[in-house]
């Protein structure tokens, strides 16, 4: 258990230090086993240290004093369905929060989004910290890592901590990317053929490192709660 705390503290602090979590929000959670170590609620990432992570089965049982993140319904619920999950971020970065204001998924105008399984879903707005919040978040992640929550932010998950860091980084860069070219002009989005074909090649990259892609494959864990 201390490993997987450890790992959450290091991925909160290191989404701080990118400017990606101001204050307290934005959450992180590492999957153990059957239950998962989460951010505790109201803990700024320039705060977080590893007896700041609260421990939790995936039902909802807490373990332990800390008190867990309110949006752990969310990351529970990834845990649930998809396997592949190691790893969860959700973070209210600015450029993937700006997107989500306009109810507006992340189209496929780059191939980099064939790593996510194909063109990033906005779920629609719902109460944060709600069961409701992580059934829409779910449901938009179908096939994908990723998804956007309307007026709120973006989910992503990973094999494991890094995995899920850089798909954090790398959704935000992408938002960025579209917002500043369809503020310049027309933005072309690639076409069904052209991503089945980048998908194809991210296949054989992600098999190659072992690595999830949509769904695919097994999340890397920590050692179980109570052995570490």
């Amino acid at each position: 258990m201390a490993v997987a705390r450890e790992q959450v503290a290091a991925l909160y602090q290191d989404l701080g230090r990118l400017g990606m979590c101001s204050a307290s929000s934005g959450n992180v959670s590492v999957r153990a086993s059957s239950a998962m170590l989460i951010t505790a609620s109201g803990v700024a990432a320039e705060d977080v240290t590893a007896d700041k992570v609260a421990a939790m089965s995936l039902d909802g049982k807490v373990q332990g004093d800390s008190r867990p993140s309110s949006e752990w319904h969310l990351h529970a619920a990834i845990y649930r369905k998809f396997p592949a999950a190691g790893c969860v971020v959700h973070t209210h970065a600015d450029a993937a929060t700006a997107l989500s204001c306009l109810n507006e998924g992340l189209p496929a105008f780059h191939y980099m989004i064939a790593g996510f399984g194909g063109a990033i879903r906005c779920a629609p707005y719902v109460t944060f910290g709600t069961s409701s919040l992580a059934d829409a978040a779910v449901s938009a992640m179908a096939e994908r890592s990723a998804c956007l929550l309307a007026n709120h932010g973006m989910a992503v998950f990973g094999r494991d901590a890094g995995h899920a860091l850089s798909q954090a980084i790398l959704l935000e860069t992408l938002c960025r990317q579209y917002l500043l070219a369809r503020s310049a002009g027309v933005v072309r989005i690639l076409s069904p053929e052209e991503m089945r074909a980048a998908k194809a090649r991210f296949r054989v990259y992600a098999d190659r490192h072992q690595l999830p892609m949509a769904g695919r494959g097994k999340p890397r864990l920590p050692p179980k709660m109570g052995t570490a």
